[in-house]
């Protein structure tokens, strides 16, 4: 028979396993890594402080956006097989403690976002606004909503220059842009992988609601837009955001590998050329963020 000092183990491991699948923590700590990413290309010198700010407050405007989302969620979270093991779907959880984690996280968020500058808390709340109630809804309604979702998901990178500096610019306004458009072919991909599933819940996630040339002529086309995108910084057209020859040739690089995966899915249409763009993807935002901030430190 297992003793109370176990039971309590297991008991604090599982509210805290809960607790990470309510607010998607690797989500969320990627997020906030795309902020960091986003103030080191800004600033000179770092104010840890601020970088503290940043991520307490980053992770908990994420995390309550996950929560509220699943809160909304629940019942149809209980239609898949990939979600319905979540807290909320699975009654581990009432929903009235979620929601006051989510709030709680909220007023973390802003206060802690506040304490930076005001531009910063705002544009974390606008996040946060969009993807709760405006993405959420939409994903039964039409695949435009992937188009919505794409505002919140690309604030991020461009809010850690704006912590950084108090402005929006043409710089913040380029790393928001990149992250916007890569957002499609990522989340297509994953659409296309979830097709099923997410057609079961009444989810309408791919542009033209199925797996066909369409929907995967469009994962080309952003993917396209994305790598022009990334590139843009070397010309010198964007402020004090500007990358080397050097970076240049590396963000290319990784462009010309992920505009081949998208390619490929165009071409075999498959679950494993799907999965293999979603993976790249991933690779591709991460490496150029690092090329970005490795490349301000080496040669600038």
């Amino acid at each position: 028979m297992p003793n109370n000092k176990t039971i309590e183990f297991q008991l604090n491991q599982q509210v805290l396993t809960d607790f990470f699948q309510l607010t998607k923590v690797r989500l969320s700590v990627s997020v906030v890594v795309s902020s960091i990413a986003g103030y080191f290309l800004a600033v000179d010198l770092i104010d840890v402080i601020i970088l503290l700010l940043l991520t307490v407050g980053g992770f908990s405007m994420v995390g309550a956006s996950n929560v509220f989302n699943q809160i909304f969620e629940k019942d149809l979270d209980k239609l898949m097989s990939r979600t319905k093991k979540r807290p909320l779907p699975d009654e581990r959880m009432q929903i009235k403690t979620a929601m006051l984690i989510g709030v709680i996280l909220t007023l973390i968020g802003i206060f802690s976002l506040y304490l930076i500058n005001i531009k910063t808390a705002f544009f974390a709340s606008v996040s946060t606004f969009i993807y709760t109630c405006l993405y959420t809804p939409l994903k039964q309604k039409t695949p435009l909503s992937v188009f919505v979702g794409a505002f919140p998901g690309a604030i991020p990178f461009m809010l850690g220059w704006v912590a950084a500096t108090n402005e929006f610019g043409i710089e913040p306004g380029i790393l928001f842009m990149l992250q916007f458009f890569w957002q499609f072919p990522h989340f297509w991909a994953i659409g296309w992988l979830m097709h099923d599933q997410y057609k079961s819940a009444g989810f309408k996630m791919l542009p033209s609601g199925e797996r066909d040339q369409s929907t995967a002529f469009q994962i080309v086309f952003y993917t396209f837009w994305t790598i022009l995108i990334s590139i843009i910084p070397a010309f010198e057209y964007t402020g004090r955001l500007y990358i080397s020859e050097y970076a240049l040739i590396l963000v290319f690089i990784f462009g010309a590998i992920f505009l081949y995966y998208a390619f490929r899915l165009m071409v075999l249409k498959s679950d494993f050329a799907a999965r293999m763009l979603l993976r790249v993807s991933i690779i591709y935002i991460t490496c150029v963020q690092i090329i970005y901030v490795s490349d301000k430190i080496l040669f600038q």
